[in-house]
């Protein structure tokens, strides 16, 4: 039995790598995956805005040294004003934290870099992804909220502490905000946006699926991430409120090194004013 599994697995890694390939012309970066959100309550001024988001480094696992040229110079092609990390930055088997965020320290945006932990930063890696950020200008977000100003005109930014604790942290920041205030979540799982109230989030960033690493038409997958099963695998979703979440594949892999029709990405989301309707993604 184990043989088979062992030949099962080998034919996947295959197929992930010329899968993987064939998207996109950074190395490490299966592809950019571009959304357009539209809401009325976009400010003016930031009609356009673009936000980079990337997660699920688990650096260094699959997304190891070779490949992180590669996702730096794919996220600098975004052109975003803003980028924001979704956790999970340091693999199991360790991952210097220094050279990741130094390199990611390369990826210049207007509005600076935000960031929430995964739910891999426990102990030496908490420590270790907090110096890095802070040595290297990341603005951790834990539980807090941040003002993006364009001249008059504002957008928010939230992010979540260790959404898989709900006792402690069931209650959004977000509640204590004004319906009219157009607000990003950034949270690791999306597991969250079902789980608590956030009436108050325009949209939500999550990553923690992996898009289950190995996936069928983004319907079927051995790996269980979610409590929701595949509900929330991977794209734009919307929760039981309407509001729109987007989970990213992320870069790295956990478990297993492998993938299988979930290419690694990096996401560009730009901000539209409009009525129209957010329900059609854009690849």
């Amino acid at each position: 039995m184990r043989r088979y599994y062992s030949i099962l697995m080998t034919l996947c890694m295959i197929l992930s790598s010329c899968a993987t390939a064939s998207f996109s012309k950074y190395k490490g970066v299966g592809r950019i995956k571009r959304y357009e959100i539209y809401s009325e309550q976009v400010p003016d001024s930031f009609n356009g805005f673009r936000i980079a988001f990337a997660s699920d480094f688990h650096y260094e696992s699959r997304f190891d040294a070779k490949r992180l040229e590669g996702a730096v110079r794919a996220l600098q092609a975004t052109d975003a004003d803003m980028l924001l990390l979704g956790g999970d930055y340091r693999g199991r088997k360790g991952g210097n934290m220094e050279e990741l965020f130094s390199a990611l320290a390369r990826v210049k945006t207007p509005y600076g870099t935000y960031a929430v932990m995964g739910n891999h930063e426990r102990g030496e890696s908490d420590t270790l992804v907090r110096r890095a950020m802070s040595h290297t200008g990341v603005r951790l977000l834990k539980h807090k909220v941040d003002t993006i100003r364009k001249g008059n005109e504002y957008i928010l930014i939230c992010g979540i502490r260790n959404p898989f604790d709900l006792k402690q942290n069931g209650v959004s920041p977000t509640l204590t905000l004004r319906p009219e205030d157009f607000v990003v979540m950034l949270v690791h799982t999306p597991d969250y946006v079902e789980d608590t109230d956030i009436s108050n989030t325009d949209l939500a960033l999550a990553g923690h699926t992996h898009g289950g690493q190995v996936s069928l038409f983004k319907r079927w997958t051995p790996a269980h991430f979610s409590k929701y099963g595949n509900r929330f695998l991977t794209g734009l979703k919307y929760n039981s409120q309407g509001i729109p979440v987007i989970i990213t594949n992320g870069l790295g892999t956990s478990r297993k090194d492998i993938r299988l029709f979930t290419p690694s990405e990096v996401i560009i989301i730009e901000l539209k004013k409009s009525l129209k309707d957010n329900s059609k993604d854009n690849n």
